[in-house]
């Protein structure tokens, strides 16, 4: 059950997007294939082990079959001992004075190497002396192993015969006495493992003979580790037997562990090189192959110069080879392990496998002589892991930029905003995102991968429309400061201008983002972008996917640019006229001008963010003020003590400010501060204004004209709502109920086609 939900999980990982089921096919081969090496290397793996076991199973039961030999032959031995003893007259007598003999001679024998123990162990220490003045040669190392074995056996007769003596009072002054021989041993230790560890190069250097009088010295203390073993292995299975035969006990008594030193050995030679290449492989992981060459210049040593010097059945480029090999699998699942491994490291390693393997052919390795596997056959979860190193890149670093561009936002600190080169206001975090996304495509490319780079541009879509998404939740309510129903009027002054600001240096991002000027030879940052990503992604994932995503982000940087400049202007009619537009249609009315007052701020306004708008939002900022202008001017028929009498000249007024906002608009392209940066569409400025012609005359009909006015009103503004017709006809001083009735009884006969949205459906 755990592997099934394991490979569920696996599975949802590899297809996480819908567009990834176009991938099924590429992993169903790249899965069959790896499916095959694996069967492949299960199979030649399991022939391997039959062989061993086999050849373990037929090994055992020939040792079983001379122990039992032995065991015959060491009885029968013992019967014709015992039938000796009867056969020989006086045997007893004869034996312990062959036991008398033999003791004495080995006493004498124990006498004169004890009594010659401390001159030797001098001679030693010279020949020591000697070599440490040529450790590269140490021309006496052969000598002193012999003599250094001689004078171990000694003292491990010495001291086992003390502890087999009925009085052992001795012993610890004899253990004092032979001090100096562990001194020397450790000497003479440290003069082969610094042979040891400079084997290779002693190989390089030509120098053949200290390499063969170390293998010698290696393989005899290999050979006396055997006998140690094996006359353990006899006594702790023949105890009582063994003990009956002097012989046995005789020679070396501790295994000494040359061969694993030597063995060791080659790990810690290899080892500071490793380290050196974490260092390097840090600062250059491009550089890869150049870090990781002296590994196969040091195998290529031991085949070509080492594997005569040694004994045949070391196989000690084999031996070389498997400790290398698994050294170079730790030191690379070391990396990959490592949680702060960055995406151009994980590519390197990735493909490092591939070369690795035509390097080890070329030394004549097999990639199943080498085991295990140098990354455990996990390049396609490298490859995953690869690309959401990726993506994880991605996301912090639009994170981070979006946290400062928030900090800064919201504390309105002065110079927070930058200016480019044409005075525009801009953030400061735009054009270091685009870097940051550019560099990552680089790196995304550099898999050679398209599906890895297909998962990544699927990322920076997704955070690039995250990123548009929290721009305009975080200005919507940094707006409700100014636009609740709850401010006061210090809230509506403090910050405003620079919230203001930020609006039109986020409106101008966006279109930074998107706008191309290909008469200058200027690209927008987003198609830089496409033209970067498009030869990383195959045709098939431009066609289906991309460029649906790159509309949307178009359409959002559209979207998101015009929606700061509609806050910009709806904080003007929030704030700027919160005392004029409640003067509208009121008694007040008539002898005010107010209209005028709106469009001289109008033009204060144009006349401080012309030079820092783009000259697209310009225009869109006009027509924005236009719109909203004339929604709040209609919306006002609500206004409190709004009335519409007829003895007054209310069409006068209508028509004198309908002029001042036509004079304001008309005029825009002439003002020496917008001459050449806005293009007025005044034609459809003044086309939307015939609304107000409609409003006047369902002030002016009679009463029985009003459902007529209505229906034609209607059937030109589809979305005209009655409730603000409703308003309308009560602000009439000579109102009746009929007229509402008329209206609401030709809104129910009418059928009228949905179109655009007109100006009515911005007006309350």
């Amino acid at each position: 059950m755990a592997e099934t939900e394991g490979s569920i999980v696996e599975l949802a990982d590899l297809l996480r997007q819908p567009e990834d089921l176009d991938k099924i096919s590429f992993l169903k081969s790249e899965f069959t294939r790896k499916k095959v090496a694996v069967d492949r290397q299960l199979k030649l793996g399991l022939r391997d082990q039959l062989e061993v076991t086999q050849n373990g199973i037929t090994s055992i039961s020939d040792g079983q079959r001379t122990v039992n030999q032995i065991k015959e032959e060491m009885m029968k031995i013992d019967k014709l001992c015992a039938e000796a003893q009867n056969m020989i007259r006086d045997f007893p007598n004869i034996n312990l004075v062959s036991q008398v003999h033999r003791n004495f001679t080995q006493v004498e024998a124990m006498k004169a190497n004890i009594e010659s123990f401390d001159l030797r162990l001098k001679d030693l220490e010279q020949l020591l002396r000697e070599d440490d003045q040529d450790m590269e040669n140490q021309p006496n190392i052969l000598k002193v192993h012999y003599e250094l074995t001689q004078l171990r056996d000694v003292r491990d007769d010495a001291m086992d015969q003390i502890k087999r003596a009925s009085d052992t009072s001795l012993e610890g002054h004899l253990q004092d006495y032979f001090t100096r021989l562990d001194d020397v041993i450790e000497w003479f230790n440290d003069h082969i493992g610094t042979a040891c560890m400079n084997l290779i190069p002693l190989v390089q250097a030509g120098n053949k003979g200290m390499v063969v009088r170390l293998a010698l010295i290696i393989e005899e203390e290999e050979k006396s580790d055997n006998k140690v073993k094996a006359l353990q292995d006899a006594q702790r299975e023949y105890k009582d037997l063994a003990s009956r035969f002097k012989s046995m006990t005789n020679g070396p008594k501790q295994l000494r562990g040359y061969k694993e030193k030597f063995l060791t050995a080659i790990e810690f030679y290899a080892q500071p090189q490793f380290e050196k290449a974490d260092e390097r492989f840090l600062e250059e992981p491009d550089k890869l192959a150049n870090i990781l060459k002296w590994y196969f210049n040091d195998l290529f040593v031991v085949k070509a110069g080492m594997t005569s010097l040694m004994p045949k059945k070391w196989k000690i480029f084999k031996t070389y080879t498997d400790i290398y090999h698994k050294m170079m699998h730790d030191w690379l699942i070391k990396n990959i392990d490592n949680p702060e491994l960055s995406p151009p490291h994980m590519l390197s390693i990735i493909d490092w496998s591939e070369q690795y393997y035509a390097k080890m052919i070329k030394l004549g390795w097999e990639p199943t002589d080498l085991q295990p596997h140098v990354l455990d056959n996990r390049e396609v979860e490298l490859i995953r892991e690869y690309r959401q190193l990726i993506v994880q890149s991605v996301d912090e670093w639009m994170d981070r930029m979006f946290a400062a561009d928030k900090k800064s936002f919201l504390e309105r600190k002065p110079d927070t905003l930058d200016n480019n080169e044409n005075g525009y206001f801009r953030t400061k975090t735009l054009g270091d995102m685009w870097r940051m996304l550019k560099e990552q495509t680089a790196v995304a490319g550099d898999s050679g991968r398209a599906d890895v780079a297909e998962g990544v541009f699927d990322a920076m879509f997704r955070a690039l429309k995250s990123r548009q998404n929290m721009w305009q939740k975080m200005v919507d309510e940094e707006a409700q400061r100014y636009l609740s129903p709850s401010r006061d009027s210090t809230t509506d002054q403090e910050g405003m201008q620079v919230f203001q600001d930020w609006l039109v240096a986020i409106a101008n991002d966006q279109i930074a983002c998107i706008d191309d000027n290909e008469a200058a030879g200027q690209l927008s940052y987003l198609t830089r972008f496409t033209r970067d990503f498009t030869p990383l992604a195959t045709p098939k994932y431009l066609t289906q996917h991309a460029n649906a995503e790159l509309d949307a982000l178009r359409d959002g940087f559209v979207d998101l640019g015009t929606h700061c400049i509609t806050l910009f202007v709806t904080l003007i009619f929030t704030v700027d006229f919160r005392t004029t537009l409640p003067d509208f249609f009121t008694p007040k009315w008539y002898s005010e001008y107010a209209m005028k007052r709106i469009t001289t701020t109008f033009d204060d306004y144009l006349a401080d963010y012309s030079k820092v708008l783009h000259p697209s939002l310009l225009d869109i900022l006009v027509e924005e003020l236009a719109d909203h202008l004339l929604a709040a001017y209609l919306s006002s028929v609500r206004n409190k003590h709004a009335r519409f009498r007829r003895n007054e000249p209310f069409t006068d007024k209508f028509k004198d400010d309908i002029l001042t906002a036509f004079d304001f608009f008309q005029s825009l392209p002439a003002k020496p501060d917008l001459a050449g940066l806005v293009n007025v569409d005044f034609a459809n400025i003044k086309g939307k204004w015939k609304v107000v012609n409609h409003m006047v005359r369902l002030l002016e009909a009679e009463k029985g004209g009003v459902a007529g006015v209505y229906e034609e009103f209607k059937r030109e503004n589809w979305d005209l709502g009655l409730g603000w017709v409703e308003a309308v006809l009560r602000a009439r001083d000579d109102f009746e109920k009929a007229m509402l009735s008329g209206v609401k009884a030709k809104a129910g006969e009418m059928h009228v086609e949905r179109g655009p949205e007109t100006i009515m459906s911005k007006v309350k």
